[in-house]
């Protein structure tokens, strides 16, 4: 090899280790960049959220999940905004998808839910009424936008949104062999502690053989729906007849949000 060779490889080499360095430094600069911004956005959303300003807490905490998705805090960050959507959802406190409604002369909490898409049991649980009696003149909070469902077969998770907003996430368990269907659908019925109508047998609520548990949410799909569970353990597993299975607590909780005719929507 030639000096003058030589000396041309030396020069690539040296200026390739000087790009490397750098490199490291300039990613450096930018991770201290955004360890600084999160710890700011992150201290504010938690004085917020001591303060009882949820709705701001929410959005700092959504922003944090936007801004900064290859975080490893990311999931600490969504579960956060969902569990303050969930206090949000069962309080009075009015949001941007909620409204003030005057009760009139007439009304009751099922027209109500009905003329707002929404449920009695909803709208109960967010105004702390204990009972379905109501009185004209006063104000409640009514939830006013759509909520849907997206079923993720190769996550074994369910989705429930408000128009494009995830509100929060549920660990399910979907069909055996990959069986539970794809696709849009509707709920169409819904039923606290379903009796089982299987092959050769009618399982009563009470029976510990009763695989649907304490809720059921049927489809326009016979035979299909959304229910509680007898087996918590295998939540996350593919193990049903095709069916969407939840734990009680939460099957019971999305019963309570989720009106007849919403949407679901499962994918592969």
């Amino acid at each position: 090899m030639n000096k003058k060779l030589l000396i041309i490889i030396m020069i690539i080499a040296a200026v390739g280790i000087s790009i490397t360095l750098l490199t490291r430094q300039l990613k450096t600069a930018v991770n201290f960049a955004d360890r600084a911004s999160i710890s700011k956005l992150l201290n504010q959303a938690r004085v917020l959220e001591a303060k009882g300003s949820l709705l701001e807490a929410k959005l700092l905490y959504q922003k944090l999940v936007d801004d900064f998705p290859g975080s490893p805090f990311v999931t600490d960050w969504q579960k956060k905004a969902e569990n303050i959507n969930m206090k949000l959802l069962f309080s009075p406190t009015i949001t941007p998808k909620s409204i003030s409604y005057l009760i009139k002369p007439g009304d009751t909490i099922t027209k109500i839910a009905r003329e707002y898409k929404t449920t009695a049991e909803l709208i109960m649980k967010s105004n702390h009424i204990s009972d379905s009696l109501i009185i004209p003149g006063r104000k409640i909070k009514v939830w006013n936008s759509p909520f849907s469902i997206l079923v993720d077969k190769s996550q074994n998770i369910l989705l429930l949104k408000s128009e494009e907003e995830i509100v929060k996430t549920y660990l399910v368990s979907t069909g055996q062999n990959n069986c539970t269907p794809v696709g849009t659908f509707k709920i169409v019925n819904k039923l606290a502690n379903p009796t089982w109508f299987k092959a050769g047998a009618i399982v009563s609520p009470q029976s510990p053989e009763n695989v649907l548990g304490t809720r059921w949410m049927g489809f326009d799909l016979a035979g299909y729906g959304i229910h509680g569970t007898t087996q918590p353990q295998e939540l996350g597993k593919q193990v049903t007849q095709g069916c969407i299975r939840l734990s009680n607590p939460d099957i019971e909780e999305l019963y309570s949000i989720v009106p007849v005719g919403a949407e679901v929507t499962i994918i592969e």
